[in-house]
């Protein structure tokens, strides 16, 4: 008498085998990013159901006009981020983006502290969709093409 598996479960095995593992890879790589996973908020989702102090959130919104202040050791910033509908404070302490203007759409990675100011680890600055090269600014759309157009012959 031969013990020997049919080739049929030998596959059905494989493939079970091979489920249970892809299985354990998708839990344990949610276990190592459960700490990096953080909810996008903008100002009114704040002012309507802050998130709890010390939580790790993402604040997008426009930086508010006129509300750019440095604080004297240099390196700590100011500001307001708006949506049209709230308002939400924001301090930042590190390096600014080179894009991060009054006006300007921003990202910023952090945590709501006790009295309701953001308190941001990381600005990320957004630029528009109308991104022209120094080269073509102040032309016009058919010099721009003319221009573009001399390139390519």
């Amino acid at each position: 008498m031969s013990t020997r598996i049919k080739p049929k479960h030998q596959r059905l095995a494989l493939l079970l085998i091979a489920l249970a593992a892809l299985i354990g890879a998708t839990l344990l790589a949610i276990y190592a990013l459960r700490d990096q996973a953080s909810y996008f908020y903008v100002p009114a989702e704040i002012a309507a159901d802050p998130p709890a102090p010390g939580q790790a959130i993402r604040l997008g919104g426009m930086v508010e006009n006129g509300s750019i202040a440095m604080q004297a050791d240099g390196v700590t910033v100011e500001f307001v981020v708006h949506d049209g509908q709230a308002r939400v404070p924001v301090t930042f302490n590190g390096i600014r983006p080179a894009l991060f203007v009054e006006g300007s759409g921003v990202v910023a990675d952090g945590r709501m502290d006790a009295d309701g100011t953001f308190v941001a680890d990381r600005l990320l600055a957004k630029h528009d969709e109308n991104y022209t090269p120094r080269e073509l600014e102040g032309m016009t759309t058919a010099q721009m093409r003319e221009e573009l157009q001399d390139t390519v012959e």
